[in-house]
């Protein structure tokens, strides 16, 4: 069996071609061709079929879907670029996503289509009691959920075998510069986040599960109740496995962000991914610094002044 993997040397993308590789599958790897995308090809050199392409450009995608099983879309345009670049979003997001779709309905034997989703489509639910359950409505807040929104449908009504997956929140496992979005979330706002390896052994051990697939499913993932935090945990967590540390309050927006828990009941009965914990996630995060970590108490004023400097609410 071949599984196609668009957006294979993304965060989820490369630990879902591991999780491929270690269960047996044959693996196509599509993306676009950049210095970093060819840095973490070159670890699955031999191993998967690289097919490099940009997904808004139909010819490519026709060539990468022939002979495969099942298309595991994963391929996406997400906040912060989203924000920054609202014409990128739609074009990968929507029309990426249709071009995916048409290249596979003209198939004589089409694949069957699995769709990565996210729990931002439920928009603004603070003031609502947790958890959020796949039969809630959505809300769109952004470019990024708009064209998110736009995708489900066109899988929905593609005639095509489907599956849809909204994870919740999968941080990269290394180090990471910070940005003026991680600001834009109140520090108690409930979150839930997920081991990336957790969210690639969901989405692969779908591929066995028969039961997710024939009418098309909609499957909330994320890492259950070991990983529903508040934001203060998830970013202190974080800032304090890298040295930094927790950050003051007054640097923070008081604005509800689009985030909250989720009832992944179901999607844990059916597939049985929940390994890590957020306390996992920190200690791998912690693990990355290496032999950098004798450096931060000289190093950690300086990162925090400059980390400080990209909140726009923060007054010295």
């Amino acid at each position: 069996m071949t599984i196609l993997v668009t957006g294979a040397f993304g965060n989820l993308g490369s630990h879902v071609l591991e999780e491929l590789l270690r269960q047996g599958y044959g693996v196509r790897a599509f993306d676009i061709q950049t210095p970093q995308t060819q840095k973490k090809a070159a670890r699955f050199a031999g191993k998967v079929d690289v097919s490099w392409g940009d997904i808004r450009q139909p010819k490519g995608i026709k060539k990468a879907v022939k002979d495969v099983d099942t298309v595991m879309h994963l391929a996406a345009v997400i906040p912060p670029l989203s924000d920054e670049d609202p014409e990128l979003s739609w074009a990968v997001n929507a029309e990426g996503t249709r071009n995916l779709l048409a290249a596979c309905k003209a198939l004589k034997t089409p694949p069957r289509f699995f769709f990565a989703s996210t729990f931002d489509l439920f928009g603004h639910t603070q003031k609502l009691p947790p958890p959020r359950r796949a039969a809630d409505p959505i809300e769109i807040s952004d470019i990024y959920t708009k064209s998110k929104a736009a995708g489900e449908q066109m899988v929905r009504e593609s005639g095509l075998d489907w599956l849809i997956f909204r994870f919740s929140d999968m941080p990269v496992i290394g180090l990471r510069p910070g940005h003026p979005i991680m600001y834009r979330i109140p520090l108690d706002t409930r979150m839930e986040t997920m081991h990336p390896a957790d969210g690639a052994l969901a989405a692969v051990n779908a591929l066995k599960t028969p039961e997710v697939w024939g009418k098309g499913r909609l499957l909330l993932v994320g890492g259950g109740r070991r990983c529903q935090v508040t934001y203060r945990q998830f970013l202190f967590g974080l800032l304090t496995a890298m040295g930094i540390g927790p950050l003051p309050e007054g640097a923070f927006s008081k604005e509800e962000y689009v985030t909250d828990w989720l009832d992944t009941a179901e999607s844990q009965r059916l597939l049985q991914y929940q390994r890590h914990s957020f306390e996992d996630i920190v200690r791998e995060v912690a693990a990355c610094l290496g032999w950098k970590k004798i450096f931060i108490p000289l190093a950690r004023p300086f990162a925090r002044r400059n980390i400080l400097n990209l909140s726009p609410h923060y007054k010295k």
